[in-house]
């Protein structure tokens, strides 16, 4: 039986909560700073120490977007979240403007009323979320899972990626011992101790237990899940200042084009940030795909997503995936799909 589910169902309440009181730390009050398309003086930008958001914090060792900010009189405040969960909750008080998040948190907030949009891809990365059990197990297939002890992160991409190998198959959640923990990191503790058959992870898990000798790839997202990962916004901020979320957009896929061509220099440049030592960034960031742009095959995806989390009980109002998806900062931006 999983636990910490009033612990779900608590934050759904929160953000509820919140959005019924209205949004007191909206940035839309501050002074126009005079240019076309910018209304406020400052972006507030919302992160997670993770290297799923490379090109973000390229841009912001490269100072890029702090230049181009201060070009159009805005200044730029930087604050890392631990996860999505509390990330959700600031960007719908208003103490934020621009999030990044996985699919899952993104749908947690739009369920319970956010006014928000998701208005690029942050990283795509099948390879990035597994299926791991000890170096020693002798579980080989994940047919062998039936009626073993598995731990999941209740409501991440992760879990939906366990339902998917589960489905396909012939069995459901039912037919595990599915155990809820709160991190990665407990459950890399407790592969290592054997006190569970197997759990499912994310980057930089994956490689930190491969290093460490503790644990194996049992089966990842190749041809099952994306593992997409987004960039949403505060709706009101967008509309009021389009210049800024294209500006925003622009450093992030230059961001993108730099770890392309320079990985050891990306992995220097962002170890700090995702707090991972060089060598093992080398490894994780070839996994990801960094471009921004949103094709038809993503949103297929993240409809794929929210009809899991309908189904699963972790969000109880259906999102409209077409309404909550807005190409048209992209297009702005004139980032196009690459062939």
């Amino acid at each position: 039986m999983l636990k910490n589910k009033n612990r779900i169902i608590a934050a759904i309440m929160s953000l509820s909560i919140i959005l019924a009181v209205g949004c007191s730390s909206d940035n839309s009050s501050n002074n126009s700073s005079g240019v076309k398309g910018v209304k406020v003086k400052e972006i507030r930008i919302a992160t997670q120490p993770i290297p799923n958001y490379a090109p973000i914090f390229v841009a912001k060792q490269k100072k890029w977007i702090e230049q181009d900010m201060a070009k159009v009189g805005v200044k730029v405040k930087w604050t890392s979240f631990a996860s999505g969960p509390p990330e959700n909750e600031s960007l719908a008080s208003g103490s934020q403007d621009i999030g990044m998040m996985g699919d899952s948190p993104a749908f947690i907030g739009k369920s319970v009323g956010q006014d928000t949009s998701i208005i690029a891809s942050s990283s795509i990365g099948p390879k990035a979320l597994a299926v791991m059990v000890s170096k020693d197990s002798k579980i080989t297939s994940p047919k062998q899972l039936k009626g073993k002890k598995v731990a999941v992160v209740k409501g991440s991409y992760a879990h939906h990626l366990l339902y998917l190998i589960l489905k396909n198959n012939n069995m459901t959640t039912d037919d595990v011992q599915l155990i809820n923990m709160d991190t990665n990191g407990d459950i890399s503790s407790a592969i290592a101790n054997k006190n569970i058959d197997a759990g499912v992870v994310w980057e930089p898990t994956i490689t930190q237990m491969e290093n460490k000798g503790t644990g194996k790839v049992l089966v990842d997202g190749t041809d099952v899940k994306l593992g997409i990962c987004i960039y949403v916004i505060r709706n009101k901020f967008a509309e009021e200042n389009p210049e800024l979320v294209k500006i925003f957009l622009k450093d992030v896929q230059r961001g993108a084009e730099f770890e392309k061509q320079n990985l050891n220099e990306t992995a220097k440049l962002i170890s700090t940030e995702v707090n991972l030592p060089q060598d093992q960034l080398v490894k994780v960031l070839p996994k990801y795909n960094f471009n921004p742009y949103l094709t038809n095959s993503d949103v297929e995806e993240l409809k794929k997503t929210q009809e899991f989390m309908k189904e699963s009980n972790l969000i109880t109002t259906s999102v409209d995936v077409d309404k909550f998806v807005n190409k048209d900062y992209l297009q702005q931006a004139g980032i196009k799909e690459i062939n």
